[in-house]
């Protein structure tokens, strides 16, 4: 009998499902499968793939209720943004099938590099690279997986799809939808198991033709380590600054930060993790965050107009715990009442943190804000750019000029400008620099990520 691993939901420990542990030895099942269906798969025409996402997309959305269910049981994510985010990648997929037939490759001639390349054509094709590894995360289960997923499927590569733990019971649904939708046997194979088991045996198998992950920037570094001379795709941690300019909209700053920061229980590598606040303006803008605070709603997911939700595990109520305390014994204040009630933490935000706080550089992944007044420009780059971390940034103010010249100098993949940090719409570009990643995703870039350019030189008869 297979062994299983049991899922249990953080809201009320009960039990969600469970899926089977897989060994190294049905991993290498897993992928033999995949190498023979890939032979087919590739030789499918782009439009046939497309029309098969475009109805598994149908099927997703149709089933959008009772996935939703699931999700917020299984990873404690407010019931409407579940729904929202089944549908969100519905839409992803249908946009994913369109763009791959954009997918188009392109023609050059010698021109004059040497006297014997006049009469060379190349014909510049995109190939398929094979088996890609598509590890996802728990925060967002269907969409993050579907990020990966489609593009590697339009670009006619087999997928080995390596599912979170806690939210593998969502993200099934997803590869359910896809197979009744009429995906071909084989062409995904679903990799479920301990860590400890299959983790590096998966993203060190030498029939992994390339990974795509996402999740903590220690377990990205690892697996860099082991993956050898294949392409990589990596969405890490982030510590996302947002910049308060003298001349900014206070009010809608503030509503940006707050809806940026605690969202999800704040547990999303965007996440509005910090303020960089002028001196000038930060009384108002902490005057405004607070009230925009207490009017958040904590409890469980099911509950009408919830935004805080139980966090995902003991360990991450702990981990946010201890940056509470380490604020606290290093004199910070919180502004909003300290309170929890098991894996549930109370959102608080901290006035005046200082940089010797662990609060001001560490990614909390939790319903945790803290506020940092800074004395000018310099200062709130130097900080934002001394992270280790380089994901999103943002920067409110009503001089666009100022706002492009301060985006020029963050050092992030993505600065948004009177608005908070987020990902999306996905068809732009999403990276990360330094410790918050490698290589673009986005549905364009991440097709291109999925498929490598293949040259064939022609020699025209003089």
């Amino acid at each position: 009998m297979t062994e299983t691993i049991k899922i249990y939901s953080p809201v009320d420990n009960s039990l969600v499902g469970s899926v089977p542990a897989m060994s190294q030895e049905d991993v290498d099942k897993a992928i033999a499968g995949l190498k023979e269906a890939f032979i087919a798969w590739k030789k499918t025409s782009i439009d046939d793939r497309a029309k098969l996402l475009i109805k598994a997309a149908d099927l997703l959305e149709e089933r959008a209720e009772g996935i939703a269910r699931i999700m917020a049981m299984e990873i404690s994510k407010d019931y409407k943004s579940c729904i929202s985010e089944v549908v969100r990648t519905a839409d992803f997929i249908r946009y994913t099938a369109e763009e791959g037939k954009r997918l188009k490759g392109e023609t050059l001639v010698g021109d004059s590099f040497d006297r014997g390349s006049r009469n060379k054509i190349s014909i510049v094709t995109r190939e398929s690279l094979g088996v890609v590894l598509a590890i996802a995360p728990f925060n967002y289960p269907v969409n993050l997986s579907a990020s990966k997923l489609a593009p590697a499927l339009i670009g006619g590569n087999v997928v080995l799809f390596k599912p979170p733990t806690q939210g593998a019971i969502s993200a099934l649904e997803l590869v359910k939808a896809l197979v009744d939708a009429g995906i071909p046997e084989g062409v995904i194979a679903t990799a479920t198991g301990r860590g400890s088991v299959i983790g590096d045996y998966l993203v060190s198998h030498k029939g992994v033709d390339m990974v795509s992950f996402t999740g903590s920037t220690d377990v990205g570094q690892h697996i860099a380590k082991l993956t050898g001379m294949i392409p990589l795709v990596m969405e890490l941690g982030g510590k996302d600054a947002a910049i308060i300019l003298e001349d900014a909209d206070i009010e809608k700053a503030a509503k940006n930060i707050v809806s940026g920061a605690f969202s999800y229980s704040g547990q999303r590598c965007t996440a509005v993790k910090r303020v960089l606040v002028m001196e000038e303006v930060a009384d108002r803008l902490v005057a405004c965050v607070e009230e925009e605070v207490k009017k958040l709603k904590s409890g469980l997911p099911m509950e009408e107009g919830v935004v805080i939700t139980p966090l995902i595990d003991k360990k991450a109520a702990d981990f946010v715990d201890q940056l509470i305390d380490d604020a606290i014994a290093k004199g910070g204040v919180p502004l909003t009442e300290r309170r929890r009630e098991g894996n549930l933490i109370y959102p608080v935000v901290f006035d005046h943190v200082t940089l010797d706080m662990d609060i001001a550089w560490e990614e909390p992944f939790g319903p945790v804000l803290p506020i940092i007044r800074v004395k000018s420009v310099e200062e709130a780059i130097e900080i934002s750019n001394r992270s280790e971390y380089g994901l999103q940034g943002a920067i409110f103010t009503k001089d666009i000029d100022r706002a492009f010249s301060i985006a020029g100098r963050l050092e992030v993949g993505t600065v948004h400008i009177n608005n908070k940090t987020q990902r999306g719409p996905d068809h732009f570009p999403f990276l990360g620099v330094k410790s918050s990643g490698m290589g673009t995703q986005g549905i364009r870039y991440s097709i291109e990520s999925m498929t490598r350019p293949k040259a064939t030189v022609i020699t025209l008869t003089e």
